[in-house]
């Protein structure tokens, strides 16, 4: 009479199975290009601020022309500038957590297609990224009518203050959006091979997307 398998055995050769299925994907191709797009234009800043002056031994501008010349700069501008920041980069935090976690849902969905619908919430978590970055906009928007009516130190001051802002807000919206993306693209992979490890990686990723709101709550504060 044949045996059957111990538990031990059984567990030996789920395991087994476990590892044979997580092979390692091959590196995105479309991620080592944005890389050396991004390390492109620092490298082009560097040389042309940096590297230029240095060997022609003349700074440009000056080191010491560089105040007057923010100091210069339109109230106008630098309100402008901030506004524009807040929603195009919060858009490019949104549109890189989106690409990170939606390639990688719709991979392991090809296996496992039960994680297409709740890990779309990830997608959702990205795209709120966005949705953070319209709210302050609007809200800076809303302060340059207040700017038209003042004038001299305070109506540069508060150019400044928008511009301080948006830089803020666009940052914070940035990092959370990668962070939501990296953490949403862990909770699929993780949710196709073992489907309760979805609920403990969504509460990490609660806590990425925390970081868009914290920036949210300083950014009002501030203008």
């Amino acid at each position: 009479r044949e045996k059957s398998p111990s538990k031990k055995q059984e567990r030996m050769s789920s395991t087994d199975d476990f590892v044979e299925q997580k092979d390692r994907q091959e590196k995105d191709e479309g991620l080592e290009v944005l890389g050396w797009i991004i390390w492109g234009i620092v490298g082009i800043l560097a040389f042309f601020f940096l590297l230029w002056p240095i060997v022609g031994k003349r700074m440009w501008p000056e080191w010491d022309q560089w105040a007057s010349l923010w100091a210069g700069m339109s109230p106008w501008s630098w309100a402008l500038i901030g506004t524009s920041m807040t929603i195009a980069i919060s858009v490019i935090g949104a549109a890189w957590g989106i690409f990170i976690c939606g390639s990688s849902l719709m991979g392991a969905a090809v296996r496992t297609p039960r994680i297409r619908s709740k890990n779309l919430i990830s997608v959702i978590f990205c795209e709120a990224v966005a949705i953070y970055g319209i709210i302050i906009a609007i809200v800076l928007q809303g302060k340059l009518s207040n700017i038209a009516e003042e004038t001299g130190t305070i109506l540069q001051a508060s150019g400044y203050i928008v511009f301080a802002t948006g830089f803020t807000v666009s940052l914070c919206n940035l990092s959370c959006g990668v962070a939501v993306g990296i953490v949403g693209s862990s909770a699929a992979l993780a949710d196709a091979q073992n489907a309760s490890m979805f609920v403990k990686i969504l509460i990490i990723e609660n806590f990425a997307s925390a970081l868009g709101i914290f920036g949210v709550i300083v950014g009002i504060i501030q203008s």
